[in-house]
């Protein structure tokens, strides 16, 4: 039998590789943290404009996308928004929540970074940054890792390289790589929480909207209509592309190519019983009573280029609008659809939809069922959370999960 250089090897130092290191380390395990960058967690560093969203009051299994829904329930029960935050208070990291249960820190990232360093250096882990993973192999019942510094023979390898979003700071799909190479099937990955865009032409009108923002409600099926897809009341964004914002943002996750979106520009209102009763004698243009609830260039700029049917509703003055007019009027404010062309891709993506196939890995441990010793953990899982903090705390608690079985799976092993 070989003899193993460490008891764990995790290839990715960023939220969750630190995370399950820390945690089997401080079980008694000798853990070594791999990762080709030079510099520690940039993705944690630059989240949250700085200062790092860094989980969310509210998470919930429900939080998350997920071909296997019920996968991450395990891992979330087990280390809350609650745990992570008795963490933080340990090393008096002050925070705050900005908006719905979204929680951040007062200073800035680093000092999430510095938190789990120091959980780290207290468990001993040995770091090896940068390194640069060529092969993974196999040798009876050791993984070996063949890097540009050595080789690392280990019982147990955790995969914590995260998705392919924001390649610009070195995002890659290498643990997915290492997945089928190990036999393990992948839901096919894809940008999300990432802008929406359309086609050229079809936005020329609205590309001069760069800026705007306004509270909507998005979907992706018939707004209002139960069972028909996903809904969020957030802000949305014009870009000169397409839409943005954090209202896009969650419905991106959810959108597959080819299919609408529906938008609600007045969400809460009923417009047409409001449009009636301010009729009588108003002889506002109906670009003026629209600019009462959105920006006025927005409000000029949607009614000159509403479908044909409507006529030049942007200079009718509401006292002349007949109810058909003002009925069809609401129905698009309230159901706007409109037809992505696409993503801004990896580059504009927060994280990576899609992932290790949750089929193939036991949801308490976060080890592959069919390779003893091979763990998968964060991103690279196929559980992607909402905008909001919810995919660190995925990755917390699946980090968690993972380092408190490989303690417990070292504790079992009798002495010899």
């Amino acid at each position: 039998m070989s003899c193993a250089d460490f008891d764990v090897a995790i290839i990715g130092a960023g939220a969750a590789g630190m995370m399950a290191a820390s945690v089997a380390g401080q079980g008694g395990l000798k853990v070594v943290l791999l990762d080709h960058a030079s510099r520690l967690a940039e993705k944690i560093r630059i989240s949250g404009g700085g200062r790092c969203n860094f989980t969310n009051t509210g998470t919930t299994p429900a939080n998350f996308i997920s071909r296997n829904p019920h996968f991450s329930r395990s891992a979330l029960a087990g280390y809350t928004p609650d745990d992570f935050l008795k963490l933080l208070r340990r090393y008096r990291v002050a925070w705050h929540e900005k908006h719905k249960g979204q929680l951040f820190c007062d200073d800035s990232s680093e000092s999430i970074i510095q938190v789990l360093r120091c959980e780290c250096d207290q468990a001993r882990v040995s770091w090896r940054m940068p390194c640069e993973v060529k092969e993974i192999g196999r040798d009876a019942d050791l993984f070996v890792v063949r890097t540009n510094s050595g080789v690392v023979r280990t019982a147990n390898l955790v995969m914590a390289t995260g998705g392919m979003a924001i390649p610009q700071l070195g995002a890659t799909d290498f643990s997915l790589k290492v997945a089928r190479q190990f036999g393990l099937k992948v839901v096919e990955p894809r940008p999300a929480l990432v802008p929406l865009l359309f086609d050229a032409m079809q936005w020329k009108p609205f590309s001069d909207l760069s800026g705007v923002a306004l509270k909507v409600k998005v979907g992706t099926g018939t707004l209002g209509r139960k069972g028909t897809g996903a809904e969020f009341f957030e802000d949305l964004l014009f870009t000169h592309r397409g839409l943005s914002g954090p209202a896009i943002l969650q419905i991106s996750s959810y959108w597959e190519p080819g299919q609408p979106i529906e938008i609600d520009l007045a969400p809460g209102q009923q417009l047409e019983p409001a449009l009636l009763e301010l009729r009588p004698g108003n002889r506002q243009q109906l670009s003026t009573v629209l600019a009462g609830l959105w920006p006025r260039r927005l409000a000029e700029q949607w009614l000159a280029h509403t479908p044909v049917s409507m006529g030049d509703a942007a200079s009718v003055r509401l006292a002349d609008a007949s109810n058909k007019l003002l009925h069809d009027l609401a129905q698009r404010v309230h159901h706007w659809t409109l037809a992505p062309s696409g993503t801004a891709g990896y580059k504009k993506a927060e994280v990576m939809r899609g992932g290790v196939d949750t089929h193939d890995l036991n949801q308490k441990s976060m080890q592959a069922k069919a390779v003893s010793g091979l763990y998968f953990v964060g991103e690279a899982v196929d559980v992607t959370g909402w905008l909001g903090g919810y995919n660190f705390q995925w990755a917390w608690s699946s980090g968690v999960a993972c380092g408190r079985a490989l303690v417990a799976a070292h504790q079992a092993v009798p002495a010899r």
